[in-house]
């Protein structure tokens, strides 16, 4: 029964960085990498919608920076143009109906922080003619645009150059991601945003008091845009010990968001990281910024996107109507792109 819900499902990702692995190999094997060492998994997960953010390595920071982003959207593309019976590179709401009705997976281009880009916010449309609808403006640390959440004792919001980003995202139709911003930025950005936001991996800080999580104030204030907070599986995030690294204690976060939010607010942002940095370290990821957590944890059968079947059938045996586990898994984020990028 769990399964074939599943299978029916619009299953949305919306962050997942397997662009790092794909983009360290030679041009010529993107497209066949991804094919034979993702495109298994993301079908097996029953994966129908993936965002690829453009996650940007220190090692490439800062002069490599915007020649990295570029390489990595190029990368994007080369995967999408190589695999075009599998998947397809949607730049709005009728490519990704499109694409879903082909059974194909629709891709969507994010950018992480945008390191690239930093103060020159003029190359904000730039990224949006390169495919980019999803963004956010700061990591753990410090950008020209914000602080991110490892900085929330700056207490700083957005900067001059932040404000107009989110204005130029808006004019543009590029959704803004809250996940990783302080907790001054994340207010600052409710409080001027006029269209729908996004947390594409954040749990709740309510059940796991860490700074990556959002606090009920905030997801509240995401669900009043009309946005979707989007659990993130990453077991540091999900609980304090150990022994609360569970699929149990991710539902737990996914209901807490709903009962906060309204469960047409909620969604799965996996952020699947443990194969990708596996792959890389060394040389990329040397230095992750996690400090004493270990990045390469991961929730037991949840350590890629094959696992995900086991969030439906978690759900349901908490007692999840269909209607509302259909759209966790992933009709609210279609819903939401659909609204977001006309």
């Amino acid at each position: 029964m769990s399964l074939d819900l599943h299978r029916r499902a619009v299953v949305a990702d919306t962050h997942n960085d397997l662009l790092m692995a794909v983009a360290a190999r030679p041009p010529e094997r993107w497209a066949p990498f991804f094919a034979e060492q993702w495109l298994p998994q993301l079908r097996e997960g029953g994966v129908r919608l993936q965002v690829l953010p453009v996650f940007i390595d220190d090692a490439f920071k800062p002069e490599g920076s915007l020649r990295q982003t570029l390489r990595m959207i190029e990368c994007a593309h080369v995967i999408a143009e190589g695999n075009a019976d599998a998947v397809a590179l949607c730049l709005d709401a009728a490519q990704i109906d499109a694409a879903l009705a082909e059974d194909r997976i629709a891709l969507v281009l994010a950018m992480e922080s945008m390191p690239g880009i930093d103060a020159s916010v003029e190359l904000i449309p730039t990224m949006h003619r390169l495919g980019v609808r999803i963004a956010s403006i700061a990591h753990w640390g410090r950008t020209p645009l914000a602080d991110g959440s490892g900085e929330d004792a700056t207490g700083s919001g957005l900067t001059s150059h932040g404000v107009e980003a989110l204005k130029e995202m808006e004019r543009l139709g590029i959704l803004f991601d809250v996940s990783h911003l302080g907790a001054s930025g994340v207010a600052h950005v409710l409080e001027l945003a006029t269209r729908p936001v996004i947390a594409t991996h954040s749990s709740a800080r309510a059940l796991r008091d860490h700074h990556r999580n959002l606090t009920d104030e905030q997801i509240r204030g995401v669900a009043a845009t009309g946005g979707v907070v989007c659990v993130n599986f990453f077991p540091h995030f999900l609980a304090a010990d150990p022994s609360g690294y569970t699929l149990d204690t991710l539902v737990d976060h996914i209901e807490h968001i709903a009962s906060v939010a309204g469960v047409d607010h909620v969604g799965l942002g996996p952020d699947f990281v443990r194969e990708v940095l596996q792959d890389l370290t060394p040389p990329c990821c040397e230095d992750l910024g996690f400090g004493e957590l270990d990045p390469f944890a991961t929730v037991q059968g949840l350590e890629g996107p094959r696992g995900l079947p086991l969030v439906t059938e978690a759900l349901l045996g908490r007692g999840v109507p269909d209607k509302d586990v259909l759209k966790i898994l992933g009709g609210n984020v279609h819903r939401l792109l659909g609204e977001a990028l006309r």
